[in-house]
């Protein structure tokens, strides 16, 4: 139990990107129109739930799956790096939050190691070639 925060990739295969597609060991007689991938994966990082509720959820802190840009995770690449550099911008710009088992409200290892986390993974993503490729941001608890 507790909070879990997905954050996944889609993308609609067309017909000619569907052609031959297959997936090894499994047998169906489906033709396949969507890959859906996750992208990154947080457990109990209430300091980034908070983010995407305030900057992509409009405040509603529920477990629905809401879009989420490209832009929006240079948002969250950009605040994360700030508070990496300068600690004293947390409470204003990352602060942790309570929930129902959403784990530490300390600024410890542990809110760093999330903080590193998103950053790493955040830069993976923008690494790749985006074109096509939707995101959203779901959590559960």
């Amino acid at each position: 139990m507790g909070l879990d925060m997905y954050l996944s990739a889609k993308r609609y295969l067309w017909g000619n990107e569907r052609n031959g597609v297959k997936v090894e060991g499994i047998d169906m007689p489906f033709e396949l129109k969507e890959l859906k991938c996750e992208a990154a994966y947080w457990r109990k990082a209430n300091q980034i739930h908070k983010w995407f509720v305030d900057n992509v959820q409009g405040g509603e802190d529920e477990c629905n799956p809401y879009g989420v840009t490209v832009e929006d995770l240079r948002n969250l690449l950009a605040v994360c790096q700030t508070v990496k550099e300068d600690p004293s911008k947390i409470e204003e710009l990352l602060p942790p939050c309570e929930g129902f088992f959403f784990g530490s409200q300390e600024i410890d290892q542990y809110y760093w190691d999330d903080i590193d986390h998103t950053i790493a993974a955040i830069n993976r993503i923008l690494a790749m070639d985006l074109e096509g490729w939707d995101f959203e941001y779901q959590s559960s608890w």
